[in-house]
C-alpha cells in the first residue's frame, strides 16, 4: 500500500518539465479536436464587438436593473401598503445597480481590447498648435 505510484511531478524552479510540456499539447490537441474556443478567440470575439452591440449590451443592462428595481417596489408596496415609498426606494436601488453593471461591464470590455498603437491615436488639441 505504501508503493510509490510512480508520477513525475514538475520541477519547481518553473521551466516546464515532460509531464507539464505533455499536459499542454494534450490541451491544445483536445481544443483543436472539440474545436472549443480558447482564451485569444473569446477575446477576439470582444474585440470585434461593434458600436451598436456594445451600446445595446449597455443599455438593456441598465434598463434591466432599474426595472427589476421598480418592480420589486411595487410588489413590496402592494404586500406592506406602503405605496409609494418602496417603489421609489427600489427605483433608486435599481439605477445604482445599473449603473454598477453598466461600469462593469465597460471595464471587462476595455480590458478585452487591444491597447492602441500610434496609428489609432488621435492628437490631442495641445499637440495642434
Amino acid at each position: 500500500m505504501t508503493e510509490s505510484r510512480g508520477t513525475k511531478r514538475p520541477s519547481s524552479d518553473g521551466k516546464p518539465g515532460p509531464l507539464t510540456s505533455d499536459l499542454a499539447a494534450r490541451i491544445k490537441r483536445a481544443q483543436v479536436e472539440a474545436d472549443v474556443p480558447g482564451d485569444a478567440d473569446i477575446a477576439a470575439t470582444n474585440r470585434d464587438m461593434s458600436g451598436l452591440s456594445r451600446g445595446l449590451r449597455l443599455g438593456s443592462e441598465f434598463i434591466a436593473a432599474i426595472l427589476v428595481g421598480a418592480g420589486l417596489g411595487y410588489l413590496l408596496d402592494l404586500w406592506l401598503k406602503t405605496s409609494p415609498w418602496l417603489l421609489l426606494v427600489m427605483l433608486l436601488v435599481g439605477f445604482a445597480a445599473g449603473v454598477l453593471n453598466v461600469v462593469r461591464s465597460t471595464a471587462e470590455m476595455n480590458r478585452a481590447a487591444p491597447p492602441p498603437t500610434d496609428a489609432m491615436r488621435v492628437p490631442d488639441d495641445a499637440e495642434d498648435e
